[in-house]
This record gives structure tokens, C-alpha cells and sequence, in this order.
């Protein structure tokens, strides 16, 4: 039970973060690309490298301060979910370009992110 409750509050605190970062990314622009999705999935894989990164080689986080981490705070803030359905979206919108462009965007900066994340904590 404990380890559920540990997973909701960071989930709840990374939804609360990829709320907020969809809605601010939204206002900068009025363009159909879902811009703030795709910031908040990059933050979200940036922040899960250096996590991992800080947990499995510097050991600097505890067994329950990486599952509320990575696990509750980076499944929240990741929307994949959201990206799927926008990705439909603009599928049925006949934005099929878009939405190559967005699938393509996505995957690749996510694992760069995820990657660059590790990388910076190797460095450190």
C-alpha cells in the first residue's frame, strides 16, 4: 500500500507539471502541431534520464525516492496517452503529414532526451 500511495502523489505532482506546461506552451502559439505535448514528453524523458542516471550510477537516490521519481513523477508528466490521441487527431484532420512529422519528432527527441539525461549524470 505504501509503495501505491508513493506512486500516486509523484504521478499527481507530474500530471499537475504537464498540465501546466501544456496549457503555457499552448498560449505561445495558435498552431494545429501539439507543441505543448511534445515539450512536456522531452522534459519528461530529460528529467527520467537524469533520474535513472542518478539512481542506478551515482546512487544517489533511495529505492523509494526512485519509484516516486521515475515511476509516479515521469509516468505523470510523460503523456503518451495524450500523444497517441492528438497523433489520431490529426490523422482524422487530414494533417497526415503533421502527424508523421509528430510521431517521427516525438520518438526520436524523447530518446535523445532520455539519453542526454544519463549522459549529463555520468559526466557530473
Amino acid at each position: 500500500m505504501k509503495t501505491a500511495v508513493i506512486v500516486f502523489l509523484g504521478g499527481g505532482l507530474g500530471s499537475v507539471l504537464r498540465y501546466s506546461i501544456g496549457k503555457w506552451v499552448g498560449t505561445l502559439h495558435t498552431h494545429i502541431f501539439p507543441f505543448g505535448t511534445l515539450a512536456a514528453n522531452i522534459l519528461a524523458c530529460f528529467t527520467l534520464g537524469i533520474l535513472v542516471g542518478l539512481a542506478d550510477q551515482k546512487q544517489l537516490l533511495s529505492p523509494t525516492a526512485r519509484l516516486f521519481w521515475s515511476v509516479g513523477f515521469c509516468g505523470g508528466f510523460s503523456t503518451f496517452s495524450t500523444f497517441s490521441l492528438e497523433t489520431i487527431s490529426l490523422i482524422q484532420g487530414g494533417f497526415n503529414a503533421f502527424s508523421a512529422t509528430y510521431v517521427i519528432v516525438s520518438v526520436a527527441l524523447c530518446l535523445a532526451a532520455t539519453f542526454a539525461g544519463m549522459l549529463l549524470t555520468q559526466a557530473a
